[in-house]
């Protein structure tokens, strides 16, 4: 869905980093998954390509999916299965290939077939704009009760520069007193999980260990705020696509490339 024109086009070249592990306990080889003609994992390079990455490098932990990347001319770095993160993954992939600590990576998932290049451009224009953030990410306006109680829907809190102060699987803000309507609900936020990030962060973030609140809400980017980095959130201009998770989310999954590629067609 639209919600700007204004151009995204980051003024520093950046790269694209993709997390595309094999093992899925919900939907296991689901990276070379076939979706429209395509392993899904093709599809997502195809995102990041367009998105005008510098350089877009797979972050594997399977022979198979390398092997796969090889056969599409895409670079890959074989990383570690013990990671609890994909921003681990990601800044194994950084160390690996020695990129300098001013270098712009975005981490887009492996599971994220349909993601517009214009969100990619966004979050890395993002960090390069606000050059007091380590780390910078999206969010768009709740606009639903359910979605807003969804613990498996990650909400947002913000100051009014726009650096997040948490966030959250629980309702916030919480409102303290009842209301008439079952279905009111505070003005809120919910986190749209993509992240760039400067190569000196994620050398600093793997030297932080696991938080309890990272440990407690299943969030890697909490480990980042409890640390006292800064985490600016943009609102998203074009939202993308809800990722592959399970089975059941193929069908929706083609669907959204199909659209996206009808959005892409000259008219």
């Amino acid at each position: 869905m639209l919600k700007s024109s204004e151009s995204t086009l980051p003024d520093e070249p950046f790269k694209v980093v993709i997390p595309a592990r094999f093992a899925s306990t919900r939907f296991p080889g689901k990276v070379l998954h076939e979706l429209a003609g395509k392993p899904m994992l093709g599809h997502v390079v195809d995102r990041a390509r367009e998105s005008g990455a510098e350089e877009v490098v797979v972050a594997v932990d399977d022979q198979r999916v390398a092997e796969y990347c090889k056969r599409i001319d895409c670079h890959t770095v074989m990383t570690a299965v013990e990671h609890t993160n994909g921003t681990e993954r990601i800044a194994e992939v950084a160390a690996s290939l020695a990129w300098t600590d001013d270098s712009i990576i975005v981490g887009l998932q492996g599971d994220e077939p349909a993601t517009p290049a214009a969100t990619i451009q966004q979050v890395a224009s993002s960090l390069v704009r606000f050059q007091q953030a380590d780390m910078a990410t999206l969010c768009t306006a709740i606009s639903t009760r359910a979605e807003y109680l969804d613990a498996n829907r990650v909400k947002v809190v913000r100051d009014k520069d726009g650096f997040a102060l948490y966030f959250s699987r629980a309702p916030i803000p919480a409102r303290r007193d009842e209301v008439a309507s079952s279905e009111d609900f505070p003005a809120s936020w919910l986190h749209v999980g993509m992240y760039a990030y400067r190569a000196a962060f994620l050398r600093s973030y793997v030297k932080c260990e696991e938080t309890l609140e990272e440990k407690e809400e299943k969030l890697e980017q909490l480990r980042a705020l409890i640390c006292g980095f800064r985490i600016h959130v943009s609102v998203a201009s074009i939202l993308p696509a809800h990722g592959v998770d399970t089975p059941e989310d193929v069908v929706a999954a083609e669907n959204a490339i199909l659209q996206l590629k009808d959005n892409q067609s000259p008219s």
